[in-house]
């Protein structure tokens, strides 16, 4: 039920537009609203919302015309397509409800695992807000601080993908510009007419008497819990930040000193700037933290000017080392997740993971790597608050079709598969690709993978077709990989001699 029927790159041309030109010109359905879903992953949720007969069919997609690039997006034919190859699959009826989102996190009740990681996205008393009234469950206000802050500009860059959007994200952004003062104020405001939302205060400190003093002000505003920076890695200062968070007699030495200030929740913000982060959150467990955040960004440098010689954002001639997030951090932040949620040593302590979430699927996978609750920041950035309706809509029905009835019974499904080593690995059978030559369209990429960079196991008939040669493939996969059309899939095995 959950293969996609539609990709990103059937939209490619689509700007995901704020208050979009083609549901203005549509009358009959939201045509901005089914795009993101499709785009989002949760576009069985998209399908299910359809009426029962497709007002497309005959007609003159005004939708297209409308679009701010002129006739480039085939709105019309997505959403047939989701009426032809994704509403017959449905298998159970939407969620009319969202109690199975509900969780926890530190025995704080949540309405839905998701809430905005500390960053720009929860700088602000209106930020935090419109963010709640769009279905947040909570926020990690930026990390408050006496430090005086002044930024560059400009202070982000990016990667992109084929598809044109963000992958890899940079920023050289500290914390919190605002005054300790106007920050507590903010939270105390933001708790008083948000009561049932949570709100954790990231903080840090220059030294034991500093954090002590900050943790005691932040339950007294009113915070929820309480986020230890040890791992921004884009300090003007030495020996803040990621400095702390390699260093775990820093981290338990500072974890102590909040404790002492305060008796909400704290967690400690681990650095991804390590090889491994089991010491470091076995320190702060030591020093009285009930869980761990991670990952925060991984230190970088990206794209350098080939004729300036100036990594990107160039700040007049200059740049720097600074903190890489996104989608493609992904892989990286699932690895500690997961190494953290195996330690026993760490067991029962509460995971909120963060890095490249952009769909209810990435957080999902999370969930299942060991986390209890999900923080979001370079999507927000990207595509703004609007993505939560999405994160919790294909979660919910993801909950629904698998028969779960908690969010909860998510958490950790997927540890008991993953090894540190790959000495756990069967390796007596190979598993064949096999190709579907009505969607093949004889590119040929299959067969060129596999001769410069496989083992010569794919060779192209007359028709250009591929063809495969089963005593040279090694089952490897990548011809699957590399596949535009997705005409190749897994197939039947045989044993390895």
């Amino acid at each position: 039920m959950f293969e996609k029927k539609i990709y990103r790159s059937d939209m490619l041309r689509c700007a995901l537009c704020h208050d979009a030109p083609c549901t203005a010109a549509c009358g009959k359905l939201d045509p901005a609203r089914l795009l993101r879903s499709i785009w989002f992953d949760d576009e069985i949720n998209a399908a299910a919302s359809l009426p029962d007969i497709n007002p497309c069919a005959g007609c003159s997609a005004p939708c297209e015309a409308a679009c701010v690039r002129s006739h480039q997006v085939p709105i019309k034919s997505l959403i047939t397509r989701l009426y032809d190859q994704v509403r017959p699959e449905i298998e159970v009826p939407v969620p009319s409800d969202e109690e199975r989102l509900k969780t926890d996190l530190c025995e704080f009740p949540l309405e839905n695992p998701f809430i905005l990681a500390s960053s720009v996205v929860s700088s602000s008393y209106d930020m935090c807000a419109r963010a709640f009234d769009a279905g947040w469950a909570g926020a990690a206000f930026k990390t408050i601080c006496s430090i005086d802050i002044r930024e560059a500009s400009p202070r982000y860059s990016a990667v992109y993908g084929s598809d044109g959007s963000i992958i890899g994200f940079k920023n050289i952004e500290q914390l919190s510009r605002h005054s300790v003062e106007e920050d507590l104020k903010i939270i105390s405001e933001l708790k008083k007419k948000y009561p049932s939302k949570f709100i954790m205060a990231s903080i840090m400190g220059k030294d034991e008497a500093e954090w002590e003093s900050l943790a005691r002000q932040c339950q007294e505003s009113g915070a929820d819990a309480v986020e230890l920076n040890f791992s921004c890695p884009n300090m003007a200062e030495g020996g803040l930040g990621s400095d702390i968070g390699q260093v775990p007699y820093l981290v338990r030495l500072f974890t102590e000193a909040a404790r002492r200030g305060a008796s909400i929740p704290i967690l400690a913000k681990l650095t991804p700037n390590v090889s491994r982060m089991s010491p470091a959150a076995e320190a702060a467990r030591w020093g009285g933290a009930d869980g761990i955040a991670a990952i925060n960004t991984i230190k970088s440098i990206m794209g350098v000017n080939p004729h300036t010689y100036v990594s990107s954002p160039a700040v007049h001639g200059m740049s720097a080392v600074g903190g890489y997030s996104g989608n493609a951090v992904k892989p990286v932040a699932l690895r500690f997740i997961a190494e953290m949620a195996q330690n026993q040593a760490l067991k029962g302590m509460h995971l909120s993971a963060m890095g490249g979430v952009e769909t209810w699927q990435d957080a999902l996978e999370y969930l299942l790597m060991g986390a209890g609750s999900i923080q979001v920041a370079t999507a927000v950035m990207q595509y703004g608050n609007r993505i939560i309706d999405n994160l919790k809509a294909g979660l919910n029905f993801y909950l629904a079709a698998e028969g779960l009835n908690s969010v909860k019974e998510t958490v950790g499904l997927g540890l008991d598969t993953v090894s540190s080593t790959t000495n756990v690995l069967e390796r007596d059978t190979i598993l064949f690709p096999s190709f579907d030559h009505k969607k093949c369209i004889s590119c040929g990429r299959c067969a060129l993978s596999c001769k410069d960079g496989g083992h010569l196991a794919i060779s192209l008939n007359d028709k250009k077709k591929p063809v495969l040669d089963g005593n040279r493939c090694v089952g490897c996969h990548l011809c699957i990989l590399v596949c535009p059309q997705k005409a190749i899939t897994p197939s039947q095995k045989r044993i390895h001699i």
